[in-house]
């Protein structure tokens, strides 16, 4: 399994993958103890038909602590935030969930590109643009969370 140390957002965007290909494929969820063991915690988290592992939630939660203490404290930081900002709101306008952090928004935006890329469907150039922007955002994070966590 991916580790949350190793990378915060590649872990929780692993997790949201393996939820929907267990959701997908639950013939599959014996495969191997990983699977076995995500599908044991989907049902006794009542979420085989939606939203996400507790795993998963508190990562982002951890995410966006430091998400938010960065906005207080690097002003790089938060110039690449505002820089972002207008394209991540129009993402949650498009989405059930309006209100959702900048951060979940930037992973919802990367895993929704995911998808399209595994349907092999067209990506447009801003939507490129906007995927990089958030990558490096989230890469930034990402590696602060590593140094934070073995400190």
């Amino acid at each position: 399994m991916k580790s949350k140390k190793d990378n915060i957002a590649e872990y929780i965007l692993y997790l949201w993958q393996m939820e929907d290909y267990l959701r997908a494929f639950p013939q599959n969820a014996d495969a191997t103890p990983e699977l076995h063991e995500l599908n044991e915690m989907m049902h006794r988290e009542g979420i085989m038909d939606g939203g996400h592992l507790q795993l998963a939630n508190n990562a982002l939660s951890e995410l966006e602590g430091l998400h938010a203490q960065l906005l207080d404290e690097d002003a790089m930081y938060r110039a690449a935030v505002i820089r972002l900002t207008p394209q991540l709101n129009l993402l949650k306008a498009k989405t059930d969930r309006p209100t959702m952090s900048d951060i979940e928004a930037c992973l919802v935006l990367l895993y929704q590109i995911m998808m399209l890329r595994l349907q092999k469907r067209e990506i447009s150039a801003e939507t490129t643009t906007v995927q990089t922007q958030a990558t490096q955002l989230l890469q930034y994070l990402s590696k602060l969370y590593l140094v934070n966590s073995t400190l």
